[in-house]
């Protein structure tokens, strides 16, 4: 069974406290919520092989969190922006 690092799962557990604060802080738990969390979990992982490669300032180990924060925060707002862009649903 191949070992899984420690990357993936920081990367979970960071995309989705991201995930649920913006929620929080949004107030609305609609049809958003999986395309906010699966952006925010691999916008986490995108920031993390950023950190990686330009260095990190607040690192947990090898995983660089200040840029997996940000960088899930970016993939939040793509959801969002184009959530708004998109056709209203006929309801």
């Amino acid at each position: 069974m191949p070992e899984i690092g420690p990357a993936p799962v920081l990367a979970v557990l960071v995309g989705t406290f991201h995930a649920g604060l913006y929620l929080f802080i949004r107030g609305r738990f609609g049809r958003l919520l999986p395309a906010v969390l699966l952006a925010s979990i691999l916008g986490a992982l995108a920031g993390q092989a950023v950190g990686s490669r330009l260095g990190d300032p607040l690192a947990i180990g090898d995983f660089g969190l200040l840029w997996s924060s940000l960088v899930a925060w970016v993939g939040i707002a793509i959801v969002v922006v184009a959530a708004m862009l998109a056709p209203p649903t006929g309801r």
